[in-house]
């Protein structure tokens, strides 16, 4: 017989003591999330012998990145190791009964290689938020045994990462229950973490919400914007944002394209309005093809608006063969030339366009939060071991943000001349030096 050892669970994760198909745990820093799975998972693992367990990420480079360290930190914490009991080798802990409990990375699996992972009966994954559709897809059906749970924590990333769609959606399965779980919540919240709270709480208020109060990422820590969106909060510049009906609308893109590996399209829609840059919407997809954001400007009713392109807007499309900007003439909407290539200071001179007009801008709210979300995040890629900037990091963000810089480079002050000519190309000039009324 097993010995019987006491773990103390805060509240918060009673409602996840019951068995369940799926259990979730999510917020912001010091909620002793992560320590309430490694207890629990040390716990079945000692009153279910021969029990297989599989601890999960979307990628681990190395087992130092993995729960591993802290499962045997709560093994030694109740004297669990030894003949009979867990026995902790390098890369792996097996458990009472020749169970196991193994450290994997999702990203490196196919629907062949997971088999192997048959039988096992409780999956933990950890830094949930970075899960893509494709490893979930992967895990749910694999853990499927009698009994099986699968488990998740993490610290809200986007309304749209795969697992805060699982859980948080609306559309939650059968036997599934998420927690909530903030620092106020763990009894054993450390006073060294309760100084960093206060500190990030005073100096750093942009990103408190995300880090402490497990609200979703929406200024990302060096991100070029996060000062601006928070003084657009504060100044009343994100609210409703009606559309003028004598002045003209522009979709600003940034180009992604169609199949499973291409980035992401990202389009702003917006009407510049005396000095005012009144933002009215967001649109992005990925894998989709061109009809599909053809169709959404219509469906929203900015059909024949003028569609800026970036210069990659000349290249063909590669299911159809044509031109972005001709596929777009076709459809009926007004498609200057696209905007020539900066070169190599591109992203640089977007971004100082964007900071230097972001006080011009209102942001209507509803339409304009995922869009506003990319604008959060958008940060400097760094080296550390130099501790020097290497530019705009390439991730999820970048495209809404590439966009919205374009949109600020063509920006055009407006002039004391009433009703400017249409532009129908850009005549050589600069962006950023006035193209656009």
């Amino acid at each position: 017989m097993p010995r019987t050892i006491q773990f103390q669970v805060p509240e918060v994760f009673v409602p996840l003591l019951k068995p369940m198909r799926y259990k979730g745990a999510y917020g912001g820093r010091g909620s002793g999330k992560s320590h309430f799975f490694a207890e629990r998972l040390v716990h079945d693992s000692l009153y279910q012998r021969g029990l297989c367990s599989l601890c999960v990420r979307e990628v681990q480079k190395s087992l130092a990145a993995s729960s591993k360290k802290l499962i045997e930190t709560k093994i030694k914490q109740f004297s669990l190791e030894g003949a009979g009991e867990f026995k902790i080798f390098e890369k792996q802990i097996q458990t009472p009964g020749d169970g196991v409990i193994l450290f994997q990375g999702m990203q490196d699996h196919t629907s062949e290689s997971v088999k192997s992972f048959d039988g096992f009966k409780r999956a933990w994954i950890e830094e949930a938020h970075m899960l893509s559709d494709r490893s979930f897809t992967l895990l749910r059906p694999t853990i499927r045994d009698r009994g099986s749970e699968i488990w998740a924590s993490w610290n809200p990333r986007r309304k749209t990462d795969s697992i805060d769609s699982f859980f948080r959606a609306g559309h939650k399965p059968p036997r599934s229950m998420a927690v909530v779980a903030n620092w106020r919540d763990n009894p054993f919240f450390p006073a060294e973490l309760e100084e960093e709270r206060q500190h990030d709480k005073k100096y750093f208020p942009e990103r408190y919400d995300h880090i402490w109060e497990g609200g979703y990422a929406t200024a990302f820590v060096g991100a070029y914007y996060a000062k601006h969106l928070t003084d657009a909060s504060l100044e009343g510049r994100i609210c409703f944002v009606p559309r003028d009906p004598l002045v003209g609308v522009k979709a600003f893109w940034d180009i992604g394209g169609a199949g499973a590996k291409a980035d992401a399209m990202a389009i702003w829609i917006a009407q510049f309005v005396g000095y005012e840059i009144r933002v009215l919407d967001y649109i992005e997809g990925q894998s989709q093809v061109l009809a599909y954001y053809v169709n959404m400007l219509k469906k929203k009713g900015y059909e024949g608006c003028t569609c800026i392109l970036p210069h990659d807007g000349v290249n063909t499309n590669n299911i159809t063969g044509k031109r972005y900007s001709e596929h777009l003439s076709e459809a009926g909407f007004d498609v200057p030339e696209p905007i020539p290539n900066q070169g190599a200071g591109a992203a640089g001179m977007r971004i100082e366009a964007s900071r230097r007009l972001f006080n011009r801008v209102r942001f209507n709210e509803k339409t304009t939060e995922a869009g506003r979300d990319a604008l959060g995040y958008y940060h400097e890629k760094r080296d550390p071991d130099r501790n020097i900037g290497l530019g705009p990091d390439h991730d999820w963000s970048s495209h809404g943000a590439d966009a919205f810089g374009l949109m600020c480079m063509v920006y055009n002050e407006p002039s004391e001349r009433i009703g400017p000519p249409r532009v129908r190309g850009w005549e050589g000039k600069i962006p950023g030096m006035g193209m656009l009324g």
